[in-house]
C-alpha cells in the first residue's frame, strides 16, 4: 500500500494532514526561516541551507530572500537558476527547472490542487501535478504556474501571466491565460 507521501507524487488522491507531510513541511519551514533572515553576505549559509532545503539545487543558484516552499525535496534545479524575491513554489510533486532560468519576483508556482467534488475535499484529500519548466526559460515577475503545466525551452512568460495549460519551446507568452502571442529566434533582443 502506498503512503500518502508516494500518493501525492503519484498524483494520486492524498491526505495532506497525514504526519509524514505535516512534519517534512515543518522541517522545511524552519530551514526556510533560518534562509529568509540570513543577511546579504552570509552566502556561504545560505549554499549550505538551500542544500538542505532542495532536493536538487543545480550550481550558481541565487535565490533571493524571501523565497517559500512545502517541502522543498520535491524540487529539481538545474545550474545558474536565479529567483528573484518573494516567490513560493508549491512543490507537493515535483517541480523540474532547467538551466539558465530566469524567475521573477513574486513568481508562484503550484503543484497542489483540490477535488472538484467537494464531498472529497471535505474529506482532507487533495492531489497534486508536476509542473516542468525547460532551459533558458524567463518568467517575468507575479507569474502564477499551475499545476500540470511544461514550458518549452527558451520561452519568454511576460509578468503577470498565468499559465493554466502547456507552453511551448522558443515562444513569448502572456495573459491571463497565458496564450502563445509570436515564435521568438535567435535574432531577437
Amino acid at each position: 500500500m502506498k503512503t500518502e507521501k508516494q500518493k501525492s507524487l503519484d498524483g494520486d488522491l492524498y491526505n495532506a494532514f497525514d504526519p509524514q507531510l505535516v512534519e517534512e513541511r515543518k522541517y522545511c519551514r524552519l530551514l526556510l526561516q533560518k534562509y529568509n533572515s540570513t543577511s546579504i553576505d552570509e552566502t556561504d549559509l545560505r549554499k549550505e541551507l538551500l542544500k538542505k532545503i532542495l532536493g536538487h539545487p543545480g550550481k550558481e543558484l541565487e535565490i533571493e530572500p524571501p523565497f517559500f516552499c512545502d517541502y522543498g525535496s520535491n524540487i529539481t534545479l538545474g545550474d545558474k537558476v536565479y529567483f528573484n524575491f518573494n516567490c513560493v513554489v508549491l512543490d507537493v510533486t515535483r517541480v523540474e527547472i532547467g538551466d539558465g532560468v530566469l524567475i521573477g519576483p513574486n513568481v508562484q508556482i503550484y503543484t497542489a490542487t483540490h477535488p472538484l467534488d467537494w464531498k472529497i475535499r471535505d474529506k482532507g484529500l487533495e492531489n497534486a501535478k508536476p509542473v516542468f519548466i525547460g532551459s533558458y526559460v524567463w518568467i517575468g515577475g507575479a507569474v502564477i504556474i499551475l499545476p500540470g503545466v511544461s514550458i518549452g525551452d527558451r520561452s519568454v512568460i511576460g509578468a503577470g501571466s498565468v499559465v493554466t495549460r502547456d507552453i511551448p519551446s522558443d515562444v513569448l507568452a502572456a495573459g491571463n491565460p497565458c496564450r502563445v502571442i509570436r515564435h521568438l529566434n535567435s535574432l531577437d533582443n
